[in-house]
Order: structure tokens, then C-alpha cells, then sequence
């Protein structure tokens, strides 16, 4: 993948998301592990991230994700709360936070069933 300079949009997504969800993130300090300013939050063109951010804190935006990343990183509906993610296999069809519930909720019909059969 070319590296492209990032559109206004993604900086100010980016910018966002870092002064939010990051946890090494202070407005005081930066970067807490660099003890500078945060890498990821003057970031300008495509190529490196930091590691944490793209593990962390990039899951939480799939369109983000998505534009950045590129590649197969496909946008679907999560089955339960209906908000987007980014699907890596065919067989998921819920958002990371929303998989044990659903689990719980399969099972309980799954069990429910057994119960009726006998």
C-alpha cells in the first residue's frame, strides 16, 4: 500500500479518538510512554501507526479503520445493537462487544430446546 496523505476527515477522526479513547493519552503530557507529544495525534500521511492505537483504539472506528487500513476490512450491521464493524469472517455477524451476549442468547434457545425435545 502507497503511502497518501490523510484527508481532513481522518486527522480530525484520528485527533478525536486519541484525545478520547487512549489510555496513554494526557492533554497535559502527550504521549505517556514517549513522554512527548502523541505521535498519532499530528500524524499527516499514511505508512506507520503507533501499536497501540491500531489495536486499541482503532477498532472503535470501522469507517476509520477501514480507510486506513484498507484491504478486505468489509462494514456490516451488528445483529444486536446495530451499530457498524468491521467483519473479518463469514461467520461474524456481531461487533466485538456485543459477541458474549449474543452467545448467551444462542444458548439459551439452543438449551431451551433440548429441554422441549425430552
Amino acid at each position: 500500500m502507497d503511502s497518501r496523505e490523510l484527508t481532513r476527515w481522518e486527522r480530525a477522526a484520528i485527533r478525536a479518538l486519541v484525545a478520547r479513547e487512549c489510555a496513554n493519552y494526557d492533554r497535559e503530557d502527550g504521549c505517556i510512554p514517549l513522554a512527548s507529544n502523541c505521535y498519532m495525534f499530528h500524524k499527516w500521511w499514511t505508512g506507520s501507526y503507533c501499536l497501540y492505537f491500531v489495536r486499541a483504539v482503532l477498532p472503535l472506528d470501522p469507517a476509520l479503520m477501514a480507510a486506513l487500513l484498507g484491504g478486505d476490512m468489509s462494514l456490516r450491521r451488528c445483529a444486536v445493537c446495530g451499530q457498524e464493524f468491521a467483519g473479518h469472517g463469514k461467520r461474524r455477524y456481531c461487533c466485538v462487544r456485543c459477541a458474549k451476549m449474543a452467545q448467551r442468547v444462542r444458548q439459551r434457545e439452543y438449551m431451551r430446546k433440548m429441554r422441549d425435545k425430552c
